[in-house]
């Protein structure tokens, strides 16, 4: 099972790639842990990742798809996986199509969770963090469950910062949907309602078969 999980910033795909990864027993895959685990390994492409995220630039799409590349030729990614966070564009996905080819590798299904912007700003206006696992957690929460660090707001999810984000990703990465779209992979899942309400709909859209399956306008 290979899928692609989309979802703009408080949409709560993070949530349920963690649900859909412990299911079906693969890796939830997110870009920035992926360059972290270069960077730590010290691999050539980490090396040449590190300076350009320690200056708040984005990396290449050529050491992006390298670094893609070496995360789904590990073991783990042989039954399949979750991949969150990439790609954010159209000439990422051609270069992850290609990526895909080679692996001799397909994607089953491309989720989209759907969130009115209106919901999105209260959601991450009021989010708070984990420190030291960035978790994230609900305004009235105080300390991470899992480690009892004292819960921070991130920079990016305050009130100023939350609109451009949010627009940012509407503007660059939605449209990859339409690539997507024409495999006719793309199922537009409503999130807003708990947190097993949509976690049913995803497990539904990505287990049904091929046949049957509902495709986004």
């Amino acid at each position: 099972m290979n899928l692609l999980l989309y979802g703009a910033p408080g949409s709560g795909k993070g949530t349920q790639a963690t649900r859909l990864g412990d299911h079906f027993g693969i890796p939830h895959i997110a870009t920035g842990d992926m360059l972290r685990a270069e960077i730590q390994a010290g691999t050539p492409l980490g090396l040449e990742a590190q300076p350009i995220l320690a200056a708040g630039q984005y990396v290449s799409d050529e050491i992006m798809i390298g670094i893609v590349r070496n995360r789904l030729r590990r073991p783990d990614c042989k039954p399949g996986f979750i991949m969150d966070g990439f790609p954010r564009t159209v000439p990422q996905a051609e270069a992850l199509d290609g990526l895909m080819r080679e692996l001799g590798k397909a994607f089953d299904r491309v989720v989209y969770l759907r969130v009115d912007i209106d919901e999105l700003l209260r959601r991450l206006s009021g989010r708070l963090v984990c420190p030291a696992c960035q978790r994230t957690y609900p305004p009235s929460t105080t300390a991470c469950a899992v480690d009892k660090s004292l819960l921070v707001q991130r920079e990016d999810d305050k009130p100023e910062a939350v609109r451009p984000r949010i627009e940012i990703y509407l503007e660059k990465t939605v449209p990859v949907l339409d690539h997507y779209r024409g495999a006719r992979l793309v199922s537009e899942i409503d999130g807003q309602g708990t947190m097993e309400e949509i976690y049913q709909h995803v497990l539904t859209a990505v287990t049904q078969p091929a046949a049957t399956r509902k495709q986004s306008a």
